[in-house]
């Protein structure tokens, strides 16, 4: 039985060559994304079907690899120059990643770097009241704001614009929280003041739209949607939201209380995208719940995720939906044939994010998950 390889710092990462910006053939690059992207229109446009994205995603630009912007852009290239060796729907694009903290830096948090592992911002305050009380910033004038503003206009300047970007990941307001408040203290606030909970959702939610349109002033059209972690498109739209702490509280009160701050952040920009990590199964209906949601994804290997659901045929609940899930699943041919087989169903728009070790396993599953889905 496959397990989840806890060796690995980053079991979705593939290993690249860099690439300097003077070495990348962005021409190459932008007719390849041009070509998908018209097969990504086919896709959002239709009212089922299937798209299989590769995914490049490297290790060191997701870990302490995200404070040297240089390294962090050569790696990108390497993955996208990599990935165009690799049959699928979806093309790559790079992302000015720094870190989980973003829009809580507005209230004075900074980075701190363990050696060899991604930055973590520690709670700075001892209940919800300071943190309503307190004096924040628009998050581009502080340091973290700062180095990612930075970031994306290094990345467009030396990319000169001819290729995807995304957002950088900024969380939903529900997982923001933990970077300002200990988890123990802020479930007390949450069931005890949920209204002081719900307004500080709502603040986060501002400084992540203010900080949002700062992003694409710089991004421009070269924006891709929704970004982050999930399979992404210049023809599609939403904004992906990272909302692991959904599964620490119940459906119920993540319709309620969470989820109205995550649909104000996104509504300008398409509607909400939603990702958990774990098994968030039980959640299905909240998830499905969220007003405008376009597209949901999950983890459904072992290998992608030790907390990954086996409860696949759950989410047959998307059929006829017309809404996407975006179906992570390390591991090899004979994993991606069996858990496709038990997630596809007539009626889904299911988009199988792929990590084969080669070209070869890559173009036998492309093959197999769009004969499974036809």
């Amino acid at each position: 039985m496959k397990r989840f390889n806890i060796s690995l710092a980053d079991a979705q990462a593939t290993k690249v060559t860099p690439v300097k910006p003077e070495n990348f053939d962005f021409s190459e690059y932008a007719a390849y994304a041009n070509e998908l992207n018209r097969i990504c229109a086919g896709f959002r446009d239709a009212g089922s079907g299937v798209a299989v994205y590769r995914r490049m995603r490297v290790a060191e630009c997701f870990s302490y690899g995200c404070r040297d912007m240089v390294s962090s852009l050569e790696n990108q290239l390497g993955a996208l120059k990599m990935s165009m060796e690799y049959k699928a729907d979806v093309p790559n694009f790079i992302e000015p990643w720094y870190g989980i903290g973003t829009i809580s830096s507005a209230f004075g948090g900074e980075y701190s770097w363990p050696g060899g592992g991604a930055p973590v911002m520690k709670p700075l305050f001892r209940n919800i009241d300071e943190i309503l009380n307190h004096e924040y910033m628009p998050v581009a004038k502080s340091g973290i704001g700062k180095h990612t503003l930075e970031m994306i206009e290094y990345f467009m300047d030396k990319t000169r614009g001819m290729l995807p970007v995304s957002f950088t990941d900024s969380q939903s307001p529900l997982n923001m929280a933990g970077q300002l408040l200990s988890l123990d203290r802020f479930f007390f606030e949450l069931l005890t003041t949920p209204e002081k909970v719900t307004g500080m959702f709502d603040l986060l939610a501002d400084l992540s739209i203010e900080f949002n349109e700062e992003q694409i002033k710089l991004i421009g059209d070269a924006l891709v949607f929704p970004g982050h972690g999930f399979a992404s498109s210049c023809k599609w739209s939403g904004l992906g939201m990272s909302d692991d702490n959904a599964i620490m509280i119940s459906p119920e009160q993540y319709l309620s209380l969470a989820a109205p701050s995550v649909e104000k952040i996104c509504q300008k920009l398409g509607g909400p995208v939603f990702h958990s990590c774990g098994d968030w199964s039980g959640w299905i209906e909240a998830v499905l719940g969220i007003k405008g949601i376009l597209m949901a994804d999950a983890a459904f290997s072992v290998e992608t995720d030790p907390g990954a659901t086996d409860n696949l045929e759950s989410f047959h609940r998307f059929a006829g939906t017309g809404i996407i899930l975006n179906a992570r699943i390390v591991g090899d041919l004979n994993t991606i044939e069996r858990q496709v087989r038990r997630l596809w169903c007539p009626g889904m728009k299911l988009i199988v994010v792929t990590y084969c070790r080669d070209p070869e396993e890559q173009s036998m599953a492309y093959d197999l998950i769009h004969q499974i889905c036809c």
